[in-house]
């Protein structure tokens, strides 16, 4: 059994690792991180939910260069919830290592994300139109580009990216490592690598031992009228701890969602026509456990990672036979077995053989809940409805724990520089340089992370202490 250990990664890497809980690599993080350490080119057809994000995320925090200020990896993700979570992954395992990583999307100030740049920024994470903004402005640098990841390629296709891509990776220098993720390799997908890749290595993760090995799929025939109550029935009999139920316009999404709160579930909704800190705000309490059922069009079945769901709902039957494999991974994640239930009507009969057909499986069919098994498991539903759900797991929280960021209330416009605080807090007794993370220079404020569960002393020194002759208002940062 290969272990994280035998790739020889540096004590930083495998510190954050460990406080993720992460033992065992997945099958594609242990096909593809040896190779990315040798600094070559791959092809990754994986599905969703195989740990894709670590495999490349682990080798770049790897091989990233702390000293260099300008980014060194370029990562491309469909929308804009992957783009911040990928960075918040390479900030995460690279914690240690003191990784900067922006993310860069739409429907965010192009201003703020150029102060961003402007700074020691090692990862950047971004869509592709607003990278390519950024490019064509000169506010994102990429001379010393040495890594471009193209994630959830077969999505970029389907979403009409395909050619901001390709003018992007133009404007690259050809001088890289390029690694290139899809769950499917539709033919404009395999044109890219073969245009824009060195000799690559083909990786492949088998989907139908993803799809059969952790997930339970069924499918259950319905009227289209009696879509609501069936699953309420199904919802009822399942009684799951966390569920996604995905329906294919914003449209429908709008109306199950308030009568599912008004049949009193505990529920969100998300869509691409909301307000990208609302979306932004109802993932982040479905990943933390705040309600039970998310209501979601597609934006939300690619690569995003939410603990422990045990059900997912096809309220409709996807038009894209790929949408279906990435609406399933979203349960059965990281070795756990879920549960995918689609409802299907007469009428979406032809999309279902062509699902059948790709996955190279027959989605076993199977009865609607009886009024009985309805009537038995009532009592155990509605108990759990009325009570809060419990908090999921943060997997950052133990790779943060001993690390206290703080705010300071000065930044460029008092002429202060990272290596003022740098400089005076190592001088503080008890604490080093190596006691120190991520700094994040404003223009009137500054952040400052200070890890190995020093925070509190640092705190408590500043409060006293004058940074290049200039006492700053210091306290601990709000989220």
């Amino acid at each position: 059994m290969i272990h994280f250990e035998d790739f020889h990664l540096s004590d930083e890497v495998l510190k954050a690792l460990s406080g993720l809980g992460f033992k065992v690599p997945t099958e594609i993080q242990a096909k593809v991180i040896p190779l990315a350490l040798q600094k070559k080119d791959i092809v990754g057809k994986s599905p969703t939910g195989s740990g894709k994000t670590a495999a490349f995320a682990i080798p770049i925090c790897e091989s990233i260069s702390w000293e260099e200020n300008k980014p060194q990896a370029l990562i491309l993700a469909p929308t804009r919830e992957l783009a911040a979570q990928v960075s918040e992954d390479f900030i995460t395992i690279g914690r240690f290592k003191r990784i900067k990583a922006a993310a860069i999307y739409g429907k965010q100030s192009f201003e703020r994300q150029k102060l961003e740049l402007k700074q020691k920024t090692h990862v950047v994470v971004g869509t592709p139109g607003r990278v390519l903004d950024h490019l064509k402005k000169g506010t994102l640098v990429v001379d010393q580009l040495s890594y471009l990841v193209i994630d959830e390629a077969d999505e970029m296709l389907n979403m009409g990216f395909i050619d901001q891509v390709e003018e992007i990776i133009e404007a690259l220098p050809t001088d890289r490592i390029t690694l290139l993720f899809s769950a499917t390799l539709p033919e404009d997908i395999e044109n890219l690598s073969v245009n824009y890749m060195k000799s690559p290595t083909y990786i492949e993760v088998n989907r139908s031992h993803s799809l059969t090995g952790k997930t339970n799929h069924a499918l259950v025939e319905v009227q289209e009228e009696d879509k609501l109550s069936l699953l309420k029935g199904i919802t009822i009999v399942e009684n799951p701890e966390s569920c996604i139920i995905f329906c294919r316009t914003q449209q429908e999404v709008d109306g199950l969602y308030q009568k599912l709160i008004k049949a009193n579930y505990s529920c969100g909704k998300i869509h691409g026509s909301m307000v990208q800190e609302d979306r932004f705000a109802v993932m982040n309490d479905f990943k933390k456990g705040k309600f039970r059922y998310l209501v979601a069009t597609d934006i939300a079945a690619r690569g995003i990672d939410v603990e422990d769901i045990s059900l997912v709902i096809s309220y409709d039957v996807p038009q894209d036979k790929e949408r279906y494999v990435h609406r399933i991974g979203r349960t059965g994640r990281a070795g756990k077995t879920g549960k995918a239930i689609t409802l299907a009507t007469t009428k979406e009969e032809n999309l279902v053989r062509e699902i059948e057909e790709y996955i190279g499986e027959e989605i076993p069919k199977v009865k609607p809940p009886s009024k009985a098994e309805i009537e038995l498991a009532k009592s155990s539903f509605t108990e759990k409805m009325s009570r809060r759900p419990q908090p999921k797991r943060d997997k950052a929280a133990e790779v943060n724990k001993d690390i206290l960021k703080l705010y300071f209330n000065g930044g460029k416009k008092k002429k202060l520089r990272v290596v003022d605080f740098v400089g005076t807090i190592s001088n503080i007794p008890g604490v080093s340089a190596d006691d120190i993370g991520n700094i994040t220079l404003q223009e009137n404020a500054t952040f400052v992370d200070i890890l190995n569960g020093k925070g509190q002393h640092v705190l408590t020194v500043m409060k006293h202490t004058t940074i290049k002759g200039k006492q700053l208002k210091v306290h601990i940062a709000k989220d």
